[in-house]
């Protein structure tokens, strides 16, 4: 079966991406937890994905809290809904918007098409990341026993200041670089 391969750009910082490839079988809501996942974010909201063209401008939309795709209705499912059926042409762009508080807005480009599916991965599969992944929930902790083990393996004691930050060994340069003047200066009272 053949792979989509998308790159899934965060809209505040083109350098931060994630590469996902998605078999053409799978279906949006596949996709969106492949997103969540690669950019480390929980699954406890709903998301959107929109058809986009090439000026990011949102068209029709796919609702991964829409169960089943009914005329007329404000989104389409992503449960429903495969990714190839929605390809139509080799740059295709769609934007993805997940938690509908936050609006963490994705930019998805279709990147690639490959007919070599490997049996032994599972797909959807985020095979590239770039940059540090956004916060969902402001900064991103560290636990205090990390904190504590990171301190005491950089805490200097006496023992190693003495060591790394001595006055050791000026003097007898100051006095060499004098002695060696001092004869130079001799040599021209001759």
């Amino acid at each position: 079966m053949p792979l989509l391969r998308f790159r899934v750009y965060w809209e505040e910082d083109d350098q931060i991406y994630r590469d996902i490839e998605v078999l053409t079988g799978q279906t949006f809501l596949q996709f969106h937890e492949a997103i969540v996942k690669s950019f480390e974010f929980d699954s406890k909201h709903t998301a959107r994905f929109f058809e986009s063209n090439d000026r990011w401008e949102r068209g029709r939309a796919f609702a991964s809290d829409i169960l089943v795709n009914k005329k007329d209705a404000p989104a389409l499912s992503m449960i429903k809904t495969p990714v190839s059926a929605l390809i139509t042409n080799p740059s295709q762009k769609f934007v993805y918007v997940y938690d509908p508080v936050k609006t963490w807005t994705f930019l998805v480009e279709l990147i690639g098409v490959s007919k070599d599916e490997n049996p032994k991965k599972v797909y959807p599969l985020c095979i590239r990341k770039e940059g540090i992944a956004p916060s969902q929930y402001g900064i991103k902790g560290v636990p205090d026993d990390k904190i504590v083990e990171i301190e005491e393996k950089y805490d200097l004691g006496a023992d190693e200041m003495a060591e790394g930050f001595g006055n050791e060994g000026e003097d007898s340069q100051e006095e060499s670089s004098e002695e060696s003047y001092g004869s130079e200066s001799e040599s021209y009272d001759e």
